[in-house]
């Protein structure tokens, strides 16, 4: 798949603070995995830390002539309708993402891309919960016919301009977390491609 320039550095690894003495699974569903690992800290402290397991997913930005696409969907835990990128998962292991990703576009939006590019991945909520999200710019968009699940019946399709959509993430309408950090990350592999190629002119439609 077509890969964005993203920068390779990490930070060290180091020596693990955090060592897990045993763990014991606490509830499952089709959708995510709670655990109890018992740890030990490297201060010598003993403890327990609840994980959410979840598969990965996607969120997509799917771009093209200066507008974006947008899903608003009424989401449960805070009893509000929301606007957001494309984003969802399969609750299965993925081989491949580039296919999940042109998978949930589909469903969400009815969208096919002619080039998806990998822009990276993100950890949804490291804090608590094990799962990746890779991020993908979808260009060359036309629209086919949306085959959205059981879940995803009361879904509204928006496109909005790049700059309202920019004023939309600073003024509140559009909150969620992950369309705010692929947001991020599309604009630094934007400038950074336009350093590399000292041209500051991108061959993307967009």
């Amino acid at each position: 798949m077509p890969r964005g320039d993203c920068m390779t550095q990490h930070p060290s690894d180091g020596v693990r603070s955090i060592t897990t003495l045993g763990t014991r699974e606490i509830y499952r569903n089709r959708w995510l995995r709670l655990r109890e690992d018992k740890i030990l800290r490297s201060n010598g402290k003993e403890g327990i830390y609840s994980v959410v397991d979840k598969d990965d997913c996607a969120i997509i930005l799917p771009i093209e002539d200066g507008r974006v696409w947008l899903v608003e969907q009424f989401r449960y835990t805070i009893q509000e309708r929301a606007l957001e990128l494309p984003q969802g998962g399969w609750e299965r292991e993925i081989d491949d993402p580039e296919e999940l990703a042109r998978g949930e576009l589909k469903e969400e939006t009815g969208l096919h891309a002619e080039q998806m590019i990998y822009l990276g991945f993100l950890w949804v909520a490291y804090g608590f919960a094990l799962q990746k999200q890779h991020v993908f710019l979808a260009t060359g968009l036309t629209m086919k016919e949306r085959d959205p699940d059981d879940e995803e019946h009361d879904l509204i399709i928006h496109s909005r301009s790049l700059e309202e959509f920019e004023r939309m993430m600073l003024d509140g309408s559009i909150r969620d977390m992950s369309t705010l950090a692929a947001w991020g990350l599309y604009l630094s592999w934007k400038r950074q491609r336009s350093w590399e190629r000292g041209s500051g002119i991108a061959e993307i439609r967009e």
